[in-house]
């Protein structure tokens, strides 16, 4: 977080029984020191399933990057992602961030379909993706239909 990648490295390379929490902060000091792709690299390498923070924070690096190999991990990440983590409004606000980031409207839209209980943060999740991709105008009609839930 504070910019020394090196000693992160080092203490995460040393530590022997990595469990998600270490996976995670590691992730999230490279996504804001610019340096996403390396979290793949480690992805490559983790021995656990990601826990869904995790998985949130993977969603976030392959958003960030949107490149080739950030869209195969996502998507691949999507397709694996646990039964159990389709209701976690953390991982779906991330991974409709992703698939928005991506371009992809249409699967992000169906997640936020398959959302039951839908709080502020999912409404604004799909609105920031339509004025990204250049469709502010389906933002009303999200606004009314977010305004007839209260």
């Amino acid at each position: 977080q504070y910019g020394d990648v090196d000693s992160a490295t080092r203490l995460f390379s040393s530590t022997a029984n990595k469990s998600n929490y270490i996976y995670t902060a590691m992730f999230k000091g490279l996504i804001s020191n610019n340096m996403a792709e390396k979290v793949f690299d480690l992805l490559d390498e983790m021995e656990i399933k990601p826990g869904s923070f995790t998985l949130a924070i993977l969603f976030k690096a392959c958003a960030e990057l949107a490149n080739d190999r950030a869209i195969k991990i996502g998507r691949k990440l999507l397709d694996e992602m646990p039964e159990n983590y389709r209701n976690d409004v953390v991982v779906l606000n991330s991974a409709m961030y992703m698939l928005m980031k991506f371009g992809d409207i249409q699967s992000a839209e169906r997640i936020f379909r398959s959302i039951k209980a839908k709080g502020a943060n999912i409404y604004g999740a799909l609105m920031n993706g339509y004025n990204l991709n250049g469709e502010s105008w389906k933002c009303f009609k999200i606004f009314e239909e977010m305004k007839e839930k209260d």
